[in-house]
């Protein structure tokens, strides 16, 4: 049976766990082609070894198509060759979901600039910049006179919507990505692509 995504090339940041693997394989489970992006490192930034090949096998196993991306998304070139990965992968890009983050909790009056710094770098530079140079070349194609029907998927968060404590970092990052949205969807419908966020939270149950 067809599935709802067949033909499409689908790039998912911080795709080796969590969210963002969860996106990957539902992706593909609907005949999507997969850029599994991931860099291997855990929620507080720390190195380690990336998962992403384990999910591209565990997509290719069941008969999808993916392969691994090992980039930087807030580092400038490294979210360009993200973007290049899926054009020189499978000849195109239809969809991008920017998901990778991390971590580094502390209340304001304890947090360091460092801490500040990595969160909002990855969240939200990391958010802007594969975003950009997605957006660029389906612009390109859209003044080149091709059919253009492109998706953003951002990552905001319930407490980018409304604080969370001892995530200051974080919370201000994810605010800034809600925004972003609204302005890119402004920007970019012109060429062919809409640009939305989901909001994640999580809740305990009794």
């Amino acid at each position: 049976m067809p599935g709802l995504l067949d033909g499409r090339v689908v790039i998912i940041t911080g795709a080796g766990r969590g969210i963002g693997r969860a996106h990957a394989l539902a992706f593909a489970a609907e005949g999507a082609r997969v850029v599994v992006n991931d860099i291997g490192v855990g929620l507080d930034g720390s190195a380690g070894i990336s998962p992403a090949q384990e999910v591209v096998e565990e997509i290719t196993a069941a008969g999808g198509e993916a392969v691994t991306n090992g980039d930087d998304v807030a580092d400038w070139s490294g979210a360009k060759n993200l973007i290049d990965t899926a054009v020189n992968s499978f000849g195109r890009l239809d969809v991008l979901v920017n998901n990778a983050g991390f971590l580094r909790d502390r209340m304001l009056a304890n947090m360091s600039e460092e801490e500040w710094d990595a969160v909002i770098r990855v969240h939200l530079k990391g958010h802007f910049a594969p975003l950009r140079h997605a957006a660029a070349y389906w612009r390109d194609e859209f003044k080149a006179g091709n059919a253009v029907d492109a998706r953003i998927i951002n990552t905001s968060s319930a407490a980018g919507l409304q604080g969370s404590v001892g995530q200051g970092n974080y919370a201000a990052a994810k605010a800034g990505i809600a925004t972003l949205t609204l302005q890119a969807a402004a920007e970019m419908g012109r060429y062919g692509i809409t640009v939305n966020a989901i909001a994640p939270a999580a809740r305990a149950r009794e």
